[in-house]
């Protein structure tokens, strides 16, 4: 099983309707067992794939607190426990049009954020509970691995606790990147950061060591994080183009961008980059912007590429479609070479 953080410092890069559609092609198109888990606050995936009834039982209805939400997996250290609920049951692909199973997000992840923080000053002092609470998300991805090829991780954008644990605990990250300098200088703060957060780690872990002997083999903790060689790729949302004598072409200032644009993630996550791939490989592929199929798609829930006149395409719409989905299985396919899953298809 490998599991996949999609996440960009810069907000409004297309990053979740990226993930869930990339999602959808992995389960459909080369016949994955996928799981996406919506780490954001804002529950951004989870409004996509999860129609309007479901997720008034999941936060409306009295029984919702039974409910299983990443919130729920949580809990228990919100509580003060040093482990992570394992009872955890996503929502079934075969009740939403993705096809991949969800664990929700909830508002109340943003209250986990004081406990996660706590937890990484104790990480970083060598205490074995935080070190434990840090690594949260290597756990959840160890209870599901069984049922699935892939789990997917939708987080929003930002360098917080929440995110940073996430970031530790998966196998492999990919960063979406619009065409504007602020993607570029989001790209250099994840580098910036991601380094500073596992020499701290190291350090935490010796600490460890030296204080808890077998401590780490006690609770299955692991030395060396994957996310170390992690880095599997990047792509970049569609440039802003503008009529020249009735020719679209890009802005200059897009065209200087793309072309820097291999250089920086190249130079800046480099280092990171899973092992044997070479800078080509890591752009998975360019994005378009879909305008008004986004939200025809919020409506719908259901990805893109699987939008119909049913879901209100007209016209120009349908070719719109085409185009996303022959990209997205570009993505998909690129994106499973780079973390070597298989395709079935």
């Amino acid at each position: 099983m490998k599991s996949v953080v999609f996440f960009n410092n810069k907000g409004g890069v297309g990053k979740t309707t990226l993930a869930c559609n990339v999602g959808a092609a992995l389960a459909g198109l080369l016949k994955q067992r996928v799981l996406l888990v919506d780490c954001d606050p804002q529950c951004n995936s989870t409004q996509l794939v999860v129609d309007e009834d479901t997720c008034s039982r999941l936060y409306w209805d009295a029984d919702a607190k039974s409910a299983t939400t990443v919130m729920s997996v949580l809990q228990p250290i919100q509580d003060g426990d040093a482990s992570i609920s394992k009872n955890a049951t996503p929502l079934l692909g075969s009740k939403n049009r993705f096809g991949i199973d969800i664990l929700p997000g909830h508002p109340r992840l943003s209250v986990v954020e004081d406990k996660l923080s706590l937890a990484w000053g104790e990480t970083i002092a060598g205490d074995i509970g935080g070190i434990r609470k840090t690594n949260w998300c290597l756990y959840l991805c160890r209870e599901l691995q069984d049922r699935y090829d892939v789990i997917l991780f939708d987080v929003g954008p930002s360098l917080g606790s929440l995110n940073r644990t996430v970031l530790l605990g998966a196998d492999y990250f990919v960063t979406p990147m619009g065409s504007d300098i602020f993607s570029i200088v989001g790209v250099r703060n994840i580098a910036e950061w991601l380094k500073q957060w596992l020499d701290l780690y190291d350090a935490g872990v010796l600490a460890c060591e030296r204080r808890h002997p077998k401590a780490l083999e006690q609770y299955n903790l692991v030395r060396n994080l994957a996310i170390r060689r992690g880095f599997a790729g990047y792509t970049v949302q569609q440039y802003i183009a503008k009529s020249i004598k009735g020719e679209r072409r890009p802005t200059l200032a897009f065209d200087q961008i793309l072309q820097q644009m291999p250089t920086e993630m190249a130079g800046r996550l480099g280092e990171f980059a899973v092992d044997k791939i070479d800078a080509a490989a890591l752009k998975l592929g360019d994005v378009p912007n879909m305008y008004s199929l986004v939200p025809l798609a919020q409506s719908a829930h259901a990805p893109i590429l699987d939008l119909s006149g049913g879901d209100g395409i007209r016209g120009s719409g349908y070719k719109q479609v085409e185009k996303y989905a022959k990209i997205i299985d570009t993505v998909a396919r690129a994106l499973a070479r780079n973390i070597g899953i298989g395709g079935k298809a």
